[in-house]
């Protein structure tokens, strides 16, 4: 119930967010039609259309996406034909003739005012449809949240029912502003005795607005237009509702999703809470171990079972292997299950991709082998462990003892001391003897090195569309096309910007010509970035400066002293360390080939 309700308060939010801005037009041509025979069956139908393609979007993928590209061009054309009758009625009559069946009713109904109660409803209703399949909200915190859920939960009526509140949130603020509208509508007829060249106004600001999203312009200016982001409200709203929060977590963005949305994702990553310590008289019974069935391969061991475990005491941390977090927490799980292997700890990796790079087994037994990995590994790229378990975060560390019995979870980087000491009362009540004490002594180096947590001020930033925030280079993002970018005049903390010829997906940036670069303003010890060659492609060198120098001694593991290092598989690379004191610094990495692919930045 309280996930409904932030989807309706987040709904409620567009009202006030730049994305809102293309479909105002097309719904302000009614403003001055009776509210309940046309401006409430338009915002019904835009609403219901929004949710029912936003569901097949976020589940199904990449047809789903092409498919709605013809819905947006049928959507384009109507609307233009909608604008068309506005501004020249006589043309519109007599260009409808031959379509009575489309054109025709719905232009003419229009004209007409809605005379007839049934045709004003009907033909409001197909304007309705046409703006919904135009309308792409924010994706901010609360419709990220919601599209995680359908990317790694699969399709549910739960999932479209979430979307639909969101969109009747939006709904319900429209019809507050087409009510007000209305009123002043009608009052300017009334006053100015200009209907008609107010009905002429509308008709040549819904041609305006079809023309701008045709071309794109409309993603342009909603990209310049941050200052009304309602990113922060909403975001506020998720932490009144969630008892903690704690950055060293990595949610499920829409970005678990389909390999990454990442949704995904998306995207959004949002921050969420990390189970803090407790005593050993604190640990109950929190459910069953979960059937472990599903996995598409098993690393380091045949396949394992609920069943088969018992008697053992478990523990399950799900991870992904370009994940900060979880790089930085591998270390202490690899040092459980070295230090009690021998006293019945069984400890199984759950790998569950964010991007979609890491749905490959050969890409992930690579890690694990770089890791130097040797418990059992199950790779779990569609998700169904994870949905077994109802997990929503990497790193998860959930504890289960002897009699299959959940009794602890973690969430997030940190307690490991805490961890271990219910580990050890596990082994002790499955009656081992002797159960050794104290915590494992971790010496982690590169990325695996534990993070300066009090000194960082830069948020893991995604590049590619589907949950990228603070983009700063001029125009914008072009989606999926082929485009010169230019970096930023100036960035302030936590924007960046591209330069070069890139093509911009949604999960991922992609140089097309050698010489290309990424500029980021940060404030932390580390910063990692997430890259890989294209698919099958060759080795891509690079060179990275802070503050227009070569690092010297602020460089991190994947370069050397003077910036340089070399792309050569889709992962995490550590391209800083900071020796000296942390403050306000510009990253830059310049690309001396074609054929790299930026996912994003991590900091530390």
């Amino acid at each position: 119930m309280i996930l409904f309700l932030l989807a309706y308060l987040g709904g409620v939010l567009t009202i006030v967010s730049p994305c809102i801005l293309p479909v105002l037009p097309f719904v302000f041509a009614r403003a001055d039609r009776p509210f309940l025979s046309n401006g409430l069956p338009l915002l019904v139908a835009m609403a219901v259309t929004f949710a029912a393609v936003a569901t097949l979007a976020s589940v199904v993928g990449g047809w789903a996406v092409a498919a709605n590209q013809y819905g947006r061009a049928a959507a384009l054309a109507l609307l233009a034909l909608f604008g068309l009758a506005l501004l020249f009625p006589a043309l519109a009559e007599r260009m409808t003739r031959p379509l009575v069946a489309l054109g025709a009713h719905i232009s003419a109904s229009a004209e007409r005012g809605g005379e007839a109660a049934g045709s004003g409803v009907l033909s409001s209703l197909a304007l309705g449809v046409a703006t919904g399949l135009l309308w792409a909200p924010c994706a901010g915190p609360v419709l990220g949240l919601i599209l995680t859920g359908a990317a790694l939960q699969g399709a549910s009526a739960g999932t479209s029912l979430l979307l639909a509140t969101y969109a009747a949130g939006s709904a319900t603020s429209l019809a507050l502003a087409l009510l007000v509208g209305g009123r002043v509508f009608a009052a300017m007829k009334r006053s100015l005795g200009v209907g008609e060249w107010v009905r002429r106004g509308v008709g040549a600001a819904v041609l305006v607005a079809v023309a701008a999203i045709a071309f794109g312009l409309d993603t342009v200016v909603m990209t310049r237009l941050s200052i009304a982001g309602t990113a922060s409200v909403e975001q506020r709203l998720l932490d009144g509702f969630r008892p903690a929060r704690q950055s060293d977590s990595h949610a499920a963005p829409a970005s678990a999703s389909s390999g990454d949305t990442d949704v995904m994702a998306a995207g959004a990553a949002i921050a969420m809470r990390s189970n803090g310590p407790r005593t050993a008289e604190a640990l109950t019974v929190e459910g069953r171990l979960p059937s472990l069935a599903g996995a598409v391969a098993w690393l380091n061991s045949p396949p394992l079972s609920a069943d088969a475990l018992k008697g053992k005491v478990v523990l399950i941390d799900f991870w992904t292997y370009s994940c900060i977090n979880c790089l930085r927490a591998i270390p202490y799980v690899k040092g459980w299950a070295e230090k009690y292997k021998d006293q019945g700890l069984v400890v199984i990796g759950v790998h569950a991709p964010e991007f979609a790079f890491e749905k490959d087994v050969g890409n992930v037994r690579t890690a694990v082998a770089d890791l130097r990995i040797q418990y059992p590994v199950a790779i779990d790229s569609n998700y169904a462990i994870w949905r077994a378990f109802d997990n929503q975060y990497w790193p998860a560390h959930y504890f289960i003892d002897a009699q299959g019995r959940i009794r602890h979870h973690h969430y997030g980087e940190g307690d490991y001391e805490g961890s271990e000491q219910v580990i050890q009362q596990l082994l002790a009540e499955a009656g081992r003897a002797n159960v050794s004490g104290g915590h494992v002594a971790i010496n982690a180096t590169g990325a695996e090195a534990a993070a300066d947590m009090n000194d960082i001020g830069s948020p893991e930033t995604y590049v590619g569309y589907g949950r990228a925030e603070n983009f700063a280079s001029p125009g914008g993002a072009a989606k999926d096309a082929h485009h010169a970018y230019a970096l930023p005049a100036s960035l302030h903390l936590n924007e960046w910007g591209l330069s070069g010829e890139w093509t911009v997906g949604t999960e991922r940036a992609t140089l097309n010509r050698a010489g290309g670069g990424v500029v980021y303003r940060f404030h932390a010890r580390d910063l990692h970035l997430v890259l890989g060659p294209t698919s099958g492609g060759s080795p891509v060198r690079f060179r990275v400066t802070i503050d227009g120098a070569a690092p010297v001694n602020n460089h991190g593991a994947d370069v050397d002293a003077n910036g340089d290092g070399t792309v050569t598989s889709q992962r995490l690379y550590q391209l800083l360390r900071q020796s000296g004191p942390v403050e306000d610094r510009t990253f830059e990495v310049r690309f001396l080939d074609p054929g790299v692919s930026v996912y994003a930045f991590t900091f530390g």
